[in-house]
């Protein structure tokens, strides 16, 4: 087989390849366990495109001398939460002097049925206390250096956690003289006992777990409020709406079929101008789409915006830039009298 064969070969080949690679994107696939996604479904949507709640949230003490401070600690706090629940495209922003707003894109991608379910997760104040028999507190959750999700022998799902060393003494010298008496350690959370259990032996590692009859979202929800913080005032929900796409409903369709036109007349511009050195460039360029599309739906935290889309229109010009400068460059050669090879 001569090279030029081989090379039609390879590019058969190539074609084929991207043929599926194409479908899979599109369709999405299903193999025993293992699911693919279809790309317009597994990317997420931000607020310009996808609309989303917007809730309002109030100081409840208007009179506090750190108002400002402790106003900047909870929008921290919302922040961290936010992020943690997968919502990183969200804003928070002061409004006023009292008053916190917060936008949050949701879509089918992010299984949200209910979006009161988010906004009454922010501003629980998921206060843990540690308590021994007497009533009397011993540490709370900021003593907590890690938290996390664990799942207990009977299959049921619990909070795991690490003390800090000074509550890590504190539990272990009350845990060992507990130890063979009917005393109890009582764990609140928000002055609401959710755990409470007699002492079978001494737990002197620092390392527990808070047991409550929790699923794994409710036990991961938990976890990412103890270790975000308590937030340090009161807050009062004052409003929280449904809002439609910032940019109008027909954005997302409108901005996708502009840049299909985009990216077709770039591959065509290439193919009539470069012929077959245009196809192989065009090959190229499809590779490269689909993988910033696979990137935008398989990086955590990543989602689409409209700046987006023009973005990866403006990447695919750029991309074809020094296939444009290359196939120039070795026209000059060859009308210098050079051989194709050679140029």
């Amino acid at each position: 087989m001569n090279k030029r064969k081989k090379s039609i070969v390879w590019l058969g080949v190539i074609l084929v390849a991207l043929c599926a690679f194409g479908f899979l994107a599109l369709n999405g696939m299903t193999i025993g366990r293992v699911t693919v996604k279809p790309l317009a479904s597994a990317i997420k949507q931000g607020l310009d495109l996808t609309g989303g709640v917007s809730a309002v949230y109030e100081a409840a003490d208007q009179n506090d001398p750190d108002l400002q401070e402790n106003l900047g600690a909870v929008m921290a706090v919302f922040r961290t939460r936010l992020d943690a629940e997968g919502f990183t495209e969200a804003t928070v922003t002061q409004q006023g002097a009292s008053r916190i707003r917060i936008e949050i894109p949701i879509n089918e991608s992010q299984q949200v049925e209910d979006p009161n379910e988010i906004t009454s997760y922010l501003v629980a104040t998921a206060k843990a206390t540690f308590v021994d028999n007497d009533g009397n507190a011993m540490f709370e959750g900021k003593d907590m250096v890690d938290v996390g999700v664990a799942v207990e022998e009977s299959g049921e799902y619990a909070v795991a956690f690490e003390l800090s060393e000074t509550a890590a003494k504190i539990f272990a010298k009350v845990t060992s003289e507990y130890v063979g008496t009917s005393k109890t350690i009582s764990i609140k959370l928000d002055e609401e006992v959710i755990s409470k259990a007699q002492v079978s032996s001494a737990i002197t590692s620092g390392k527990g777990q808070i047991t409550g009859g929790f699923d794994y979202e409710s036990a991961s929800r938990l976890a990412n409020q103890i270790r975000s913080g308590v937030i340090p005032i009161e807050m009062t929900e004052i409003e929280v709406r449904s809002i439609s796409a910032t940019l109008g409903e027909g954005a997302l369709s409108n901005s996708i079929v502009a840049g299909i036109i985009g990216v077709v007349l770039v591959m065509a511009f290439m193919i009539a101008v470069y012929k077959m050195a245009g196809v192989v460039a065009d090959i190229a360029l499809a590779v490269y789409i689909l993988l910033v599309f696979f990137a935008l739906a398989t990086v955590p935290g990543v989602q689409l915006t409209l700046p987006g889309i023009a973005g990866i229109v403006l990447a695919v010009g750029m991309a074809v830039d020094a296939n444009v400068i290359i196939f120039e460059r070795i026209r000059e050669e060859v009308k210098a009298g050079l051989s194709m090879k050679t140029a």
